[in-house]
């Protein structure tokens, strides 16, 4: 089955690709996803989020790219790093600010934090901290689609560290074998925690990964909003149509560490910024819609002051929103009768 590399940000430059609405549309999610991070980043340094928080910062066209081309009904799985996911399916910010912060208007009503988010309703299925489990839960997903005769798609995103994973591979076989319709997402952001891909990857390609289980695979570039959607709406047809699942690797990049605490000092000094002058997804959008005439200074400086705006204020929320009741303790878990 192919597995191919994608011909990058250069086969997507056409203006024609994109309209206004569209354009602005990304740019004003990737946006929000950066500001929103950048502010949890603050009340973590500030004491007010506890346990482990995982910022998405960098990497943000990759989920934003997805969820343009994905429609009702199809659903989103991915691993810790889910801020940004929650925010593109639709999730409030405030009720995500506030599950950071533990307080009862949060998502999960202050009990699950960072890595344990769910909503039925945006079709976001967590959230999950253990490395590389999401990738059996989004098939399983997708055998229920399956099952229900539905033409929704699950869309499982995992890292390139839980890409290592053997629970991965037993998915992928079952995916395979039954044409079950699954795209699954690999957010190649270079780093398995502190460990680079090359330290810790026999095969780099990760795209590669599906062949032997005769899936499709393709290698995006993961910081070009357009790339990433051109490459999901194919993917997605493919495995709406009953062709069965397809593998996307999103070459993407972390700013920051792994997590809040981590000083990522395993990289080169220099490459962050390097990557954030040349590559970066928002800045890129940006200059794109500029020299195509698709929007002004004006309209993003308007963006900009509402998604401030936004942040501002779920923050805020996330700070005032009462803490759990300790009767919340025994809600929404199983006990023995």
């Amino acid at each position: 089955m192919a597995a191919k590399k994608s011909s990058g940000s250069a086969a997507v430059s056409p203006s024609n690709l994109v309209n206004r609405d569209e354009a602005l549309a990304y740019y004003r999610d990737m946006l929000l996803i950066r500001r929103f991070e950048e502010r949890a980043g603050q009340l973590y340094g500030m004491g007010l989020i506890a346990g482990f928080c995982h910022l998405y910062i960098g990497q943000e066209a990759v989920v934003v790219g997805m969820q343009a081309a994905q429609k009702p009904g199809d659903q989103v799985i991915t691993g810790y790093r889910d801020h940004g996911h929650m925010l593109a399916c639709g999730m409030s910010p405030r009720e995500i600010m506030a599950e950071l912060t533990g307080r009862i208007g949060g998502s999960s009503r202050g009990k699950g934090g960072s890595m344990h988010m769910f909503s039925k309703e945006a079709n976001f299925y967590g959230g999950h901290g253990i490395v590389g489990a999401q990738v059996a839960l989004g098939t399983g997903l997708a055998l229920a689609n399956r099952y229900r005769g539905n033409e929704s798609v699950s869309v499982a995103y995992f890292g390139d560290g839980a890409a290592n994973q053997g629970q991965v591979y037993e998915s992928f076989n079952m995916a395979s074998l039954w044409r079950l319709p699954v795209v699954y997402v690999i957010e190649n952001n270079q780093y398995a925690m502190g460990t680079s891909v090359a330290r810790a990857s026999a095969e780099t390609e990760l795209f590669k990964r599906g062949i032997s289980f005769e899936i499709v695979g393709e290698e995006v570039d993961g910081m070009d909003v357009l790339a990433v959607r051109k490459a999901a709406e194919r993917a997605l047809e493919h495995a709406r149509s009953g062709k069965g699942p397809f593998l996307l690797e999103m070459k993407t990049y972390r700013y920051r560490g792994h997590s809040m605490s981590d000083p990522a000092k395993y990289r080169p000094k220099d490459e962050p910024k390097q990557v954030r002058d040349t590559r970066d997804p928002i800045e890129h959008m940006r200059h794109y819609g500029l020299e195509n005439g698709l929007f002004t200074e004006e309209d993003l400086k308007a963006i900009d002051r509402d998604v401030k705006e936004i942040v501002a204020d779920a923050a805020d929320f996330a700070q005032t929103s009462p803490e759990p009741d300790p009767s919340e303790l025994m809600r929404h878990i199983y006990v023995e009768a």
